[in-house]
């Protein structure tokens, strides 16, 4: 399929492990110029080795999403080495401990809202001016299943991840004008290398084997996803790849589940 992206300059946050660095592959190997921020430096030289090793072209950013000169320099690093900005994909965040809510201090809600969701307010913010100079853009939000069906346990996670899935919302609305479409894509239990090492945890812990412990989670937490597996980074970034392609040209504001079924409800 002709996914038109050849060409197009796309800032992927968090786009060095994970989900993002999976989003950045899928993108540049569909013809894309991939920008990739994230704040450790081997993780970015990693995921740029692999990208420029598959014959895609790439520019690994360090920054912190949680302070504005970082997020500028981003932006400027980008304009000035691509010129243009056509797709920002906002994927960097973070977990902040599978804790309840008494155990959480406001300062835990504090930090995992900054990530999660006014890192990509700023981004946002920062990229809007280029993004409008453009003839068709596209802004790509992940949010999660728990941002829909939150879990018992991590409220402040699941909260920002429910206001992600709201702030898109709003930015679909106010700038569909401008030619930008904005839309989220809501992962469920993806097997990212966080989730990985939580788990072999659990295993050690419990003295059963990695893949008892993933069926037990599934028991568990997941009871719903009706494949009976967790998901893969790489479906995560077929999604995206489609939200930011031309045949994605009447599709905004919306919420793209990628979660095996996971959501109870529509």
């Amino acid at each position: 399929m002709e996914f038109g992206l050849m060409g197009k300059t796309a800032i992927v946050t968090g786009g060095s492990k994970g989900i993002g660095r999976a989003i950045a592959i899928a993108l540049a190997a569909e013809g894309c110029k991939v920008v990739i921020c994230g704040r450790g430096e081997a993780a970015l030289n990693e995921t740029k080795q692999r990208i420029e090793g598959q014959g895609g072209e790439v520019f690994a950013v360090q920054a912190d999403l949680t302070k504005q000169e970082d997020v500028d320099r981003l932006i400027s690093e980008t304009i000035s080495h691509y010129h243009t900005l056509d797709i920002l994909v906002n994927n960097a965040g973070i977990v902040g401990g599978f804790f309840d809510f008494e155990a959480l201090s406001v300062e835990d809600w504090e930090e995992v809202f900054n990530v999660n969701l006014f890192g990509m307010v700023r981004v946002t913010k920062a990229a809007l001016p280029y993004m409008k100079k453009e003839a068709s853009t596209r802004i790509i939000n992940i949010s999660s299943e728990s941002g829909i069906q939150p879990d018992p346990f991590m409220p402040h996670y699941n909260a920002s991840k429910a206001a992600i899935i709201n702030f898109t919302k709003s930015l679909s609305k106010a700038y569909a004008k401008d030619g930008i479409l904005v839309n989220t894509v809501s992962p469920a239990f993806v097997m990212t290398p966080l989730l990985e090492d939580n788990l072999k945890a659990d295993a050690e812990e419990q003295n059963i084997t990695f893949d008892e412990a993933v069926q037990q989670f599934l028991e568990k937490n997941r009871p719903h996803i009706e494949v009976k597996r967790p998901g893969r980074p790489e479906e995560v970034a077929d999604a995206v790849v489609f939200l930011a392609s031309n045949k994605a040209s009447f599709i905004t504001g919306e919420n793209i589940r990628v979660d095996g079924g996971s959501v109870a409800s529509q």
